[in-house]
């Protein structure tokens, strides 16, 4: 969703770089973004950090561009990666915002920015935003605009199967397109012409083994 809107950008003025890639040790998280900012990475952890800066700051400077860092899964994002991220981009002592930086992740990465050894990184979130769930109407309409999208005019899912995936999905649209893909492969096993109910709970417990 989030990378989806970031393809909306104008990418004469904002410099797009996506990372899911939350798991990676400090050094990783440093050369990783040192790549993608078209740089070469060095091993040394101080000459990345002058290097990602070096490049931000010419991307804001010269080219009149700003840097949007996109890190999602963030609720797995090390500490340690946390702590360095109030440093890596604070420029001219925080006077001066050269890039912007979205942590996007589970309501985890809420819990973990509230402890006591991130609140300099906290204090420094400008926007916080919670995406509640869907809805049952609008994860009913979510699913017929997928319908749609696959050129898909017909029934496809009995009332009872949508409730099904509604009320194991939980609003969340992950969970919604997961489980529908699964009945989606139950109801072509057993030849269905429509999705029943039955097929979603096949397809929910073979999830919940997957």
């Amino acid at each position: 969703m989030i990378r989806n809107w970031a393809r909306g950008l104008n990418p004469s003025l904002y410099k797009v770089i996506y990372s899911s890639l939350s798991t990676l040790t400090v050094m990783e998280f440093y050369r990783n973004l040192a790549a993608q900012l078209g740089m070469e990475p060095s091993y040394r952890k101080n000459d990345n950090f002058r290097i990602i800066q070096e490049a931000i700051n010419r991307l804001a400077l010269e080219k009149r561009q700003t840097p949007v860092i996109i890190m999602d899964e963030a609720n797995y994002i090390s500490p340690k990666i946390l702590n360095d991220l109030k440093i890596l981009f604070n420029f001219e002592m925080d006077s001066r915002d050269r890039a912007v930086v979205l942590l996007s992740g589970l309501p985890q990465l809420n819990n973990t920015l509230r402890l006591a050894a991130h609140e300099p990184l906290r204090q420094r979130i400008v926007m916080n935003y919670d995406l509640d769930g869907m809805s049952k109407e609008e994860g009913r309409r979510y699913i017929q605009e997928k319908l749609r999208g696959a050129d898909c005019t017909q029934t496809v899912f009995e009332e009872n199967a949508l409730e099904a995936v509604l009320n194991a999905a939980n609003g969340t649209p992950r969970l919604i397109n997961k489980l529908c893909n699964a009945s989606l492969l139950v109801g072509n096993s057993r030849n269905l012409n429509f999705i029943t109910a039955d097929a979603v709970m096949q397809a929910i417990s073979e999830c919940e083994l997957a």
